[in-house]
This record gives structure tokens, sequence and C-alpha cells, in this order.
């Protein structure tokens, strides 16, 4: 049955069309490209991955001590910050008397989502503070403002030239990312939008997901010749990818009537990005997500884990899920994910290995049957989506490769 959790909608939704089971709505430092590791070593893989994932953590906090921190569950964040949801007048009197310092209040346009930031008192760690804040306000949502990681290989682009929108229209697909280089393939169909310092500035990773939703010519997207908006939230700053810059991005992308986002980024479960993936799905937005390249074993990746999020995984070009390859708490879907041709600068392309690489594939294909957000137009369009799928795996639905394989020869296959 389809699972709907758009808010008070969930029942109108599901009563369209019966499915098997789609959950649909309720920076840093990237990892490197893996070589193909033969899926029999996974278990073995999978120390190595873990281990990976915490050496990139720490060299992040290492070399940006004065603006990333770790919080209480060792995830990165933002250093000296609590964001918090639900808040007013008289609760900010309260943090206040106990130390902790209003930095501001905003109103996260597109979402109608209000978000209070504090400074932590002098001395007191994030991961103390946290705990002490949630008892101070029980009535709002307190977390950390948690850092994203970009799932597949990356990198800055200095210099580059962005790509940019060239006449007037509306874009059905959204892209939540780094910025995106001025290559062929995306000419002229891209807006850009800045949410950290020094964005929007063009990015590897950002420029190669683009090229893959929209790209045409000699890099062949999953929707090509479409428009795009796409939101930087990396820019030049160390602390970017966090949850705030997300939240804003997808508020700017709400605004702009987008129906399909893609997110290939990965972290922790947070407050505040589940409540702003929520308000956008409660708007009609459906959002892919990444799985990550942790590894079976690592923490659940978000935001592919939250409900409503459809999570993809990657295959290699023999159809087995890429060892690296995270699980998420669900997988909807599988794409390409190996040897995948993408643009990677204003003049350039490469063969790509990653579930980045997968999920805008699947956002494209959906977003053909999707161009518009209307509730009442999900459940057609999921369905058509879920029989497109190539079963793989065990037979019908299952935990690695959700309900089969999309865009089988998108990438360049």
């Amino acid at each position: 049955m389809l699972c709907l959790l758009f808010g008070g909608t969930d029942a109108r939704v599901a009563a369209q069309v019966a499915l098997p089971q789609v959950q649909l709505p309720g920076a840093g430092g990237p990892l490197p490209s893996l070589p193909e590791v033969d899926i029999g070593r996974v278990v073995e893989m999978g120390d190595s991955l873990t281990q990976l994932r915490l050496d990139r953590i720490t060299a992040l906090v290492r070399g940006n001590r004065d603006s990333i921190e770790l919080d209480d569950r060792g995830e990165p964040a933002v250093r000296g910050v609590l964001v918090a949801i639900g808040v007013d007048t008289a609760a900010v009197a309260r943090a206040g008397k106990a130390g902790f310092a209003l930095i501001d209040r905003e109103r996260i346009e597109g979402l109608d989502l209000d978000v209070a930031r504090f400074r932590l008192p002098e001395g007191r760690s994030l991961a103390r503070a946290r705990k002490q804040l949630a008892k101070i306000l029980p009535e709002a949502e307190v977390d950390a403002d948690n850092l994203y990681f970009a799932s597949g290989p990356g990198g800055a682009l200095p210099g580059a030239m962005l790509a940019v929108a060239s006449g007037d229209g509306k874009a059905s697909l959204g892209l939540i990312d780094g910025g995106v280089a001025a290559h062929p393939s995306v000419a002229g169909r891209v807006e850009q939008r800045g949410f950290a310092k020094g964005a929007p500035s063009a990015s590897r990773h950002g420029t190669a997901v683009a090229s893959l939703l929209i790209g045409s010519g000699a890099v062949q997207g999953a929707a090509p010749g479409r428009r795009l908006l796409a939101a930087d939230v990396y820019g030049s700053d160390p602390a970017g990818g966090n949850a705030s810059a997300i939240a804003r991005a997808l508020g700017w992308l709400a605004q702009g009537g987008v129906s399909v986002t893609t997110i290939s980024l990965v972290g922790p479960d947070n407050r505040l990005l589940s409540a702003a993936i929520n308000r956008a799905q409660q708007r009609g937005m459906l959002i892919v997500a990444a799985v990550g390249n942790d590894g079976p074993a690592a923490p659940p990746a978000y935001p592919a884990s939250y409900k409503g999020v459809f999570a993809v995984t990657g295959i290699d070009a023999k159809g087995r899920a890429l060892p690296e390859a995270g699980r998420a708490l669900h997988v909807d879907f599988a794409a390409p994910g190996d040897a995948v041709l993408a643009a990677t600068g204003a003049a350039s392309t490469d063969r790509l290995r990653g579930t980045s690489f997968a999920a805008p594939l699947v956002a494209g294909r959906l977003a053909l049957r999707y161009p518009a957000p209307s509730i009442d137009n999900i459940g057609p369009a999921v369905s058509a989506l879920v029989f497109e799928a190539r079963d793989l795996g065990k037979k019908g639905r299952d935990k690695i490769y959700g309900h089969g394989l999309i865009c089988g020869s998108c990438g360049g296959r």
C-alpha cells in the first residue's frame, strides 16, 4: 500500500492508488571514489569504510576548530550554535537567563518555519549544551546545526564560471548541493542561489549531479533539457552544508514551485532538517536522496532515512549494489552509480562512482511524471515510476534495491 505521510493528507492521497510500499511525505569533505570491490567483501570492507568515515570527521574538526565541533553523538556541527523550533519570546527569555544568548530568529519563507539560534554559554561544549537547552525549553525542538557531506567525489572549482539561466521559465527540478559550473550540457538552464559564505561557487560534485539531472548533448541527464534551481549550501564555508543552510534552500525551492528536489548529501538525524523536509513535503515537493557511501554498517544516513524521502542506492555495470552503498532505514530505488559519465567542470567530464550520482537519475525520471507540486498527482506519478523499475535481487521490493532499477541505460551506459 502506498504510504504517504503528508501531515493530514495521507489518507486522502493513499486512497488514490494501491502500490507496493513507497514511503513518501512525514559539505565538508566528500568520500573519495572507491575502486570496484567484489560484493562478497562487503563485510570485510565495512570496517575500512567505518574508519574512513571517522577519519574524515576527525580531520574536518581538527582542521576547522574555530567553526566546527562535535555534538553529543559525535557528529560534526557548527561550533557554539544551537537551533530551536517552536520558540516564543518567553522561551527566549528563559534561555537567556541560563546563559544561552539569542543570535537571531528567522522565518524561512516557503516553509513557514520559524527558527531561533542560540549562542552557547562561554566554555560550554556543544555536547553538554544541547541537553541543557532541551531541558530549559521542553516545548521546543532543539538540536545542533549538523553538517552534511556530499555522498560522492567532489571538490571546489576555483575560478570556474557558474551556470546561469537564460530567459524566464518555471523549473520543476531542484538541487541542494555545491554550485554548478557552466558546462555546455546545462547551459542556459540553471538558476543558482547561495546559502553559505562565498556561495554560489562552482563545485565538481554539484556540477556532476546537475548534469545527471538535466544534461543534454555529450552528457545526458535523466530529464534532458529541463530547467533547474540549484542551491549551493557549501560555498567557501568550512562549516557549510549545515542543517540551517539546507532548510533555507528548501524554502527557496518551495517558493520557486519545484516539484522534485535532489539532495545527494548525508549526515545525522536533525530536528531542524526533519522539520524542513516535512514542511516541503506538505507543499507537494518530492525529495530524492542518496543513501551514502559509508557502507551498510554505517549509521542510517539522512535525509534519505526520513519517511517520505525517496532513498536511492547505486549499482555497478553488472547490476550489483555498490558494496560501499549505505542502506538508510529504507531503500526505494536503485540507479547506475559506477562509471557514470557526468560533467565535472566548465569544460570537463569524468566517469564517477557513488550513490550521489544514482539519486539524480531517479529524480529526473520522477520529475518527468510529476512536473508541478500537486498532492493529487503524487500517486499516479509514483505508480508510473514503480512500474518503470526493473526488478533486481529478490523478487519484488527488497531492502537492497527497493522497487528496482531506474534509468538503467543512463549515465553514459
